[in-house]
C-alpha cells in the first residue's frame, strides 16, 4: 500500500473489536481525555517515535481525528513511516460518537 485508504467507523469498530487494527487519535489531549475510542492510542509528536519504534509495520493502523480530515495527512505520513495499511477513519471521531460506538474517557 502506498497510499492510506478510506475506512468507516463501523469497518474501523469491527477491525478493533477482532485486534485486528490498532487506532491511533491525533486530537488534542484534551479533547482524548473527554473521550477516544476504546484502546485507541493517543499520537501526539512527544509519542510518535515511541509509536514508531513499539509497532509492527503489517499490523493495520486506524487513524482518527476530529472529522476525517487532519487524519489524512497522519495517515499518508505512516505509509511513508513504512506501515503496510493505514486507514483515515471517515467522519473522524464525531462520526465515532454519532454511530453510538463505544467510547472510553480518561488518559
Amino acid at each position: 500500500m502506498e497510499q492510506f485508504e478510506h475506512i468507516s467507523v463501523q469497518e474501523a469498530f469491527a477491525l478493533l473489536e477482532t485486534e485486528q487494527a490498532t487506532m491511533v487519535d491525533i486530537r488534542d489531549p484534551q479533547s482524548f481525555a473527554m473521550a477516544h475510542a476504546p484502546e485507541a492510542i493517543h499520537l501526539t509528536n512527544d509519542s510518535l517515535p515511541a509509536f514508531l519504534a513499539d509497532n509492527p509495520r503489517d499490523k493495520p493502523v486506524l487513524v482518527v481525528c476530529y472529522h476525517g480530515i487532519s487524519s489524512q495527512g497522519a495517515a499518508q505520513y505512516l505509509i511513508g513511516q513504512g506501515f503496510e495499511q493505514v486507514y483515515s477513519v471517515d467522519g473522524g471521531f464525531e462520526a465515532w460518537k454519532n454511530a453510538d460506538l463505544a467510547m472510553s474517557s480518561g488518559q
